[in-house]
């Protein structure tokens, strides 16, 4: 039987809530007991999922609680943003926040997640060295998807700056977000893009850089 377009999109949604779920509930354990503290089981017992399904998702509880389960995600990510096609520097910068905050918002709360994920990294320090490994390695696949669309080098600094901007403006978003509870993720970093717009649009070259 072809699976209808409909069936595609709702086996997909499950896939992601059962991957954001195995991800909150490891990252709310390893804040409570340490990633020794607890098992794998433990985990699948919560979700409601076999140990088979954990590992269809993850590799250990590191990635559970990184949530690296993005390979699917990835894909699907670089296909939109393909597919919304080259219309100039400024409109690379709209699309990446886009893309990211609809992402983002798919995976489920922001606040709880951000703060889950916060507590559990300072429970266990040497996530911390992963974290920043794998942030370096999404921006370097960033730069390649937007000089792919662009039809630029990889290495051409526009392509670079752009994944640059949009890093800052995410983490004064995710920052603000955190600080202020009547405010949503989406709000947030769409506010940093304009004030780093403000910024990048009013200043001029000094004199003797020129």
């Amino acid at each position: 039987m072809i699976e209808s377009a409909t069936d595609g999109q709702d086996r997909g949604a499950r896939k992601r809530n059962t991957a954001a779920r195995l991800t909150q509930v490891s990252r709310r354990m390893t804040a409570e007991h340490g990633l020794a503290g607890f098992t794998i089981e433990q985990v699948c017992d919560e979700v409601g999922v076999s140990r088979r399904t954990f590992f269809n998702y993850f590799p250990s509880k590191d990635e559970a609680v990184l949530g690296i389960h993005e390979a699917a995600e990835r894909e699907r990510f670089e296909a939109e943003f393909l597919g919304l096609g080259s219309r100039g520097w400024p409109a690379v910068l709209d699309d990446l926040v886009e893309l990211v905050i609809q992402h983002t918002i798919e995976m489920g709360p922001e606040r709880e997640e951000q703060s889950a994920f916060m507590a559990a990294v300072e429970r266990e320090p040497r996530l911390l060295a992963r974290v920043m490994g794998l942030t370096l390695e999404r921006e370097h696949a960033l730069e390649q998807l937007v000089a792919s669309r662009e039809g630029v080098d990889v290495d051409d600094s526009r392509a670079r700056a752009a994944v640059a901007v949009l890093s800052g403006v995410l983490r004064i978003g995710a920052d603000d977000a955190l600080r202020s509870p009547d405010t949503d993720f989406g709000s947030t970093v769409r506010r940093a893009l304009e004030a780093a717009r403000t910024v990048l649009c009013t200043a001029s070259p000094r004199e003797d850089l020129a």
